[in-house]
């Protein structure tokens, strides 16, 4: 299986510097020599490119979304080279950045398959819309975009409409969610999995419960977008909004096994990872050694 490493370097979803030199820090670590010990062939495909948008201007294009143009352009981009690396038989491996670049990567893949799921692991629901979210900040918006919910030039990213079908998105691990997508997920009936429903059923019945509805409705493909907040806020200090409660290091690396052992994982990021906010580089290590984890079980 041939890699495509595609790095996002964006802060504009997260309006918080630090976010745009994640995938630097990753190279620094040796990403592409993590992946190599697996994968045969893996492609740097470079960063793509992010204008540079001065603070002012942040509410230009949308008096309640930051940054929405560039927001836009930038994960029109991401789908198509997304749609390309799928197109040429190769894994799109997209390394961000803040996770307002899941829609990118969800847009690019459900353009290619035919009937694509969504596995969100999180803390944060990200299915805010304009009208619900408190800060404006994009990456709490990209999953409710790809749901067809909010402001209509996301919705419409790539190619126009909803990318993936309610009943095909899981969100797990959220413990931070607003009021606004807690009835957003409950209106569209998502499968939503709140730290406090795992607790009270255990990690791996909710992993085989998702495994088993996926297996039961004919998809095709399964995007994995992770979140190292996802992770207990002890394990990441270098990332942006941390929430404590959440997985350890071993639940995390059992998600990730259990999910990608189905064979049906044909796209990931990996996103958050903020070096300015890092302490002794311990999120970019762990991050590294999730990489690791990742392609070992790909």
């Amino acid at each position: 299986m041939d890699i495509s490493l595609i790095a996002v370097p964006i802060m504009y979803g997260c309006d918080r510097q630090g976010a745009q030199y994640g995938p630097e820090k990753l190279r620094q670590k040796g990403i592409l020599d993590t992946i190599k010990k697996y994968k045969e062939n893996v492609y740097d495909l470079g960063n793509l490119y992010i204008p540079h948008i001065p603070e002012e201007d942040k509410y230009a294009h949308h008096k309640k979304i930051k940054y929405l143009k560039p927001v836009i352009d930038i994960n029109t981009n991401l789908a198509h080279s997304v749609f390309s690396a799928l197109s040429s038989n190769s894994f799109p491996f997209i390394i961000g950045g803040d996770h307002s670049i899941g829609l990118g990567s969800i847009s690019g893949s459900s353009e290619f398959h035919n009937n694509l799921a969504v596995i969100w692991v999180d803390a944060h629901g990200d299915i805010n819309t304009h009208e619900t979210s408190p800060s404006g900040n994009a990456h709490g918006m990209p999953l409710g975009a790809s749901l067809g919910a909010g402001e209509s030039s996301l919705v419409n990213v790539y190619y126009d409409g909803p990318k993936v079908k309610p009943e095909n998105v899981f969100i797990v691990g959220a413990r931070d969610l607003d009021e606004g997508e807690i009835k957003l997920a409950e209106e569209l009936n998502l499968n939503l999995y709140t730290m406090d429903n795992i607790k009270m059923v255990g990690l791996k019945s909710v992993i085989h419960e998702i495994i088993n509805k996926v297996n039961n409705s004919n998809v095709d493909a399964i995007h994995l977008s992770f979140d190292i907040d996802a992770l207990d806020k002890s394990l990441v200090p270098g990332t942006g909004t941390p929430v404590e409660n959440g997985f350890n290091l071993e639940e995390g690396k059992l998600i990730l096994k259990e999910f990608l052992n189905t064979g049906l994982i044909k796209s990931m990021d990996l996103v958050e990872l903020n070096p300015h906010l890092d302490e002794n580089d311990i999120t970019a290590n762990l991050c590294i050694d999730l990489v690791d984890w990742i392609f070992k079980n790909l």
